[in-house]
């Protein structure tokens, strides 16, 4: 469930916002982008970024199979991606609570814009040798596994935690938008003029990402003075005793004090909970045709279906920011995706089959927005980026597990025993993590406690 949020103090620099009554909102909130130039640059950046991102990663699966004709070998450029994603995703969080979070972001996005250039070199040479494209793809994972947990790290630091859940929501349109018009417009380049205009224009696209870091201040960790920064040696992680010199962030600390934070525990548990169990999509191709006697342009629309639910959800999010129970928000929302799944599973009707996997998308987005609040507030600055690289595994690997379980129960019993079944355990999980850990329900986002 994946592509962030509530500091415990805002900045010395940001100004704090007057006391007021909440506005009732329908539309996304988007105070933050008017009252941080700096979080207006990241934000506009990513997006347009994110689009560029979702053109390559069309363009090289299209590539690969013109190449092999298999749909295996297309298959292993996920694989490529997510070894480096899981294995760097954890050093990258160690990194950011180490240096300069802006330099990380700004050299790791650097890195990706060259691969892209790469790409497109190939591609112009017509360099056509399929491990190379492998190479590249698994590259470009090593540097998005620096980059994410970098720059969700900085987001606490740029505005005030009343501002957080606006802000999440506002990330999970950079997401949605990118992997719904991405690859649209990736597919319109490669049939117009090859896979190297896909590549190039990625590559163009990283220079609103890099200015946007480029401007950023430093964002050197634990220099914001956050209150979450008292909760003693354990928690920062990284400044030494009387020198304030600080020490390489060790990944297994950040565990460490994950073990002992039994909601932010949770915020990744539940999302398992729907990922690993409820995730039906290695099932929409076959599902296709035999339930809708559709073909590759049907399972298309299954696919795309919960990235508009999910696009929907961050469109009219302006009521998340009224919410303060936010454990209670993540379950319910995860339960109503499990649930949505399931009656997916029961209906042989394509459209409303989509529109349940919409629901489920929109369910989705708004787990996402309160895990992430969460994430954020109730960690200390030293400790974010570990965090952060933790629930990069969480969200990359997540997803990749409840496709191979979904195909093995589809392909052994059948898609609807898959699906169906797998929505009912989600809800189950969910109900059966609740009922251990109850504070969960009870957490209050004006005192986070993780």
């Amino acid at each position: 469930m994946a592509v962030d949020v509530v500091p415990d103090v805002p900045d010395a620099d940001v100004p704090a916002a007057p006391a007021a009554a909440p506005k009732r909102r329908l539309f996304a909130d988007l105070t933050p982008l008017r009252t941080s130039v700096d979080y207006r640059r990241l934000w506009v950046g990513n997006t347009i970024s994110w689009i560029g991102q979702a053109m390559t990663s069309l363009a090289v699966s299209l590539q690969v199979y013109d190449m092999t004709g298999s749909s295996f070998a297309v298959g292993l450029v996920g694989l490529f991606t997510l070894v480096p994603l899981v294995v760097f995703g954890l050093y990258g969080g160690a990194v950011a609570d180490t240096v300069d979070r802006r330099k990380v972001g700004l050299y790791s996005a650097v890195g990706l814009c060259a691969l892209s250039v790469a790409l497109a070199g190939g591609a112009l040479l017509d360099y056509a040798h399929v491990w190379f494209l492998y190479a590249v793809v698994a590259l470009q994972a090593v540097c998005a596994a620096l980059n994410a947990p970098a720059r969700a790290s900085m987001i606490p630091r740029l505005l005030p935690a009343e501002q957080l859940p606006a802000a999440n929501a506002l990330n999970s349109l950079t997401m949605t938008t990118g992997i719904t018009v991405g690859p649209m417009l990736g597919g319109l380049l490669v049939g117009l003029w090859g896979y190297q205009s896909a590549y190039l224009i990625d590559a163009v696209a990283f220079t609103a990402a890099l200015y946007a870091m480029w401007r950023l201040p430093a964002m050197r960790p634990g220099d914001d003075g956050a209150k979450g920064d008292d909760a003693g040696g354990e928690a920062d992680g990284g400044a030494e005793a009387g020198g304030g010199k600080r020490r390489r962030a060790s990944v297994l600390d950040g565990l460490r004090f994950l073990a002992t934070r039994p909601n932010l525990r949770m915020t990744f548990f539940t999302d398992l909970c729907a990922m690993v169990l409820a995730h039906p999509r290695s099932l929409f191709p076959a599902v296709a045709v035999v339930w809708y006697g559709g073909d590759a342009k049907t399972a298309g629309l299954l696919a795309a279906a919960p990235a508009v639910g999910a696009l929907l959800g961050g469109v009219f999010s302006g009521w998340q920011g009224r919410v303060r129970r936010h454990g209670l928000m993540i379950v319910v929302s995860v339960a109503a995706w499990g649930t949505a799944i399931a009656v997916f599973g029961l209906t042989r009707n394509l459209w409303l089959g989509v529109f349940f996997l919409a629901v489920a998308g929109c369910s989705d987005m708004i787990s996402m927005v309160f895990r992430n609040t969460m994430l954020q507030a109730a960690t200390p600055d030293a400790m974010r980026g570990r965090l952060q690289g933790v629930f990069i595994v969480v969200v990359a690997g997540g997803p990749r597990l409840g496709d191979f379980l979904a195909g093995a129960v589809g392909q052994a019993v059948s898609p609807r025993v898959a699906i169906v079944g797998g929505g009912v355990a989600c809800v189950l999980a969910v109900a059966l993590l609740t009922a251990r850990w109850r504070a969960f329900l009870r957490y209050d986002a004006r005192s986070p406690e993780a």
